[in-house]
């Protein structure tokens, strides 16, 4: 059974959009769907912004924590920081970038905090971020201002453009996440050759407060532009009961159908799928953590030369933000889950291959994989992210999926901190070996992923207001 019913949005609604004309449909689940409204009469432009804008602000915020790494041999002489204080001060980033996520996904459902403000605030953080790392030689105060308040801020940007892309293409969105989420990594290449080439104790200063500068500035541009679609808003062109539409519109569908109803965060932890994923992404991104934190290192450990060490981290880079791009795209065609378990099962294979490329010295087997470890540890993310709504609907996706990223927060302990202490005491075949058995698991682990009501009898349940 279905329910159709025309409606008019009021001024309090949408004041832009007043006297527009909508469709509301209601599936045999219980799912609303808002249809008639295209993407111009909401926006007075084509949704396809809403991709390439995100993208844009994903690069930008990228040298935040892919090229940190090609700048931390100068911040240490610059400021007398031991390698010890160089890593705390990105592990506390990384654990407040990820840990942003929920909040700021609460406050927007609560409509506290818009996406356009949300990336204003950011794009501010994100400048302080980088003149603390320029100018305080204190390393607490540097962990407070680059590590707290840049994380906060570059957190906020990748929440929104990552949500705003879900919102936008409820229909197919695989490839459209991906493609945004591919700017976080390999937007970075151009400040890891500046931070290799053209940065030293003689002009970090300048080189730091420019970036700063130019991340602010590329994130206010971007955010002008930024409006989330009605709450269960459907592409107009497309039946959401049927699917019927063109092929291009609809192949991600048949893979990949949407979310049964709209999910509350509370209500998408109870069917137990939220918590499986968070579990797998905290296993995933502890894998891909610690191949970050440690390949360059590895490579000199078993006496690659220099240029090899350099050039697998760049392989690295470029392949991580390339190959979410992939993914995404793959994705809409294989489907969501057979996709990302594939992800991790490359990523798994990689930390093996790594040790063999070791143990039989060969640059080629090394560079090899960690452009299979560069490919499986960037491409799970947008799988989760283009997953989160594909379970549990759009309307809440903001805060579900903010849940689901917050596992990197425990990711960031075990992939670095954890994953120092099991080379110490292991070595780094051991910590390589474990590394492969964790991301195996994890891949079991997806196996056991399924939509929430799709494929059984589900009673029909009220959608919650709004």
């Amino acid at each position: 059974m279905t329910a159709d019913r025309i409606a008019a949005n009021s001024s309090s609604q949408q004041p832009d959009a007043a006297h527009r004309p909508y469709r509301e449909v209601t599936d045999a689940h219980g799912r609303v769907y808002r249809i008639g409204e295209t993407d111009r009469d909401i926006l007075g432009h084509s949704r396809t912004l809403m991709v390439y804008l995100p993208w844009i602000a994903m690069m930008a915020i990228s040298v935040f924590e892919y090229a940190y790494g090609s700048a931390e041999d100068t911040l240490s002489h610059a400021h007398g920081w031991t390698q010890s204080n160089t890593f705390w001060i990105l592990s506390v980033w990384v654990f407040f970038q990820a840990g942003i996520a929920f909040p700021a996904g609460w406050l927007r459902e609560k409509g506290i905090l818009t996406a356009r403000r949300a990336m204003y605030a950011g794009s501010g953080m994100c400048l302080i971020g980088f003149l603390a790392l320029s100018h305080m030689s204190n390393v607490w105060l540097a962990i407070l201002g680059f590590g707290v308040i840049g994380g906060l801020g570059s957190g906020l940007v990748y929440a929104t453009c990552i949500n705003m892309v879900g919102k936008w293409f409820p229909e197919r969105r695989g490839a459209r996440t991906g493609f945004v989420n591919g700017g976080f990594a390999y937007g970075s290449l151009p400040f890891i050759f500046i931070f290799n080439y053209g940065f030293d104790t003689a002009n970090y200063h300048r080189v730091l407060d420019l970036i700063g500068c130019y991340i602010m500035i590329v994130i206010l541009a971007s955010a002008f532009f930024f409006k989330d679609p009605p709450k269960n808003w459907w592409p107009a062109d497309i039946d959401p009961l049927t699917h019927a539409g063109s092929r291009k519109n609809t192949a991600g569908l048949s893979k990949n159908p949407p979310a049964v109803r709209q999910y509350t965060p509370r209500e998408a932890i109870r069917t137990g799928m939220l918590p499986l994923m968070w579990i797998s992404v905290v296993m995933t991104a502890g894998v891909s953590i610690f191949g970050i934190s440690f390949q360059v290192d590895f490579a000199k450990e078993v006496g690659f030369g220099p240029l090899v060490a350099a050039s697998s981290m760049g392989v690295m880079a470029v392949i991580n933000g390339i190959g979410r791009g992939v993914v995404g795209w793959l994705s809409d065609r294989w489907g969501r889950k057979p996709t990302l378990v594939f992800v991790i099962v490359v990523l798994g294979l990689a930390q093996f291959g790594v040790i063999w490329a070791g143990e039989v010295r060969s640059e080629w087997l090394f560079l090899f994989f960690a452009f299979l470890s560069g490919f499986g540890g960037g491409a799970f993310y947008p799988l989760f992210a283009a997953l989160t709504p594909d379970y549990f609907g759009e309307n809440y996706n903001a805060t579900n999926y903010g849940l689901v990223y917050s596992g990197k927060l425990i990711s960031g302990l075990f992939g670095g901190g954890l994953g120092s202490m099991v080379v110490a005491a292991w070595g780094y075949y051991g910590a390589y070996a474990l590394a492969g058995g964790v991301s195996m698991l994890a891949a079991a682990l997806a196996l056991l992923l399924r939509q929430p009501g799709r494929g059984r009898d589900v009673r029909r349940l009220p959608q919650p207001a709004g």
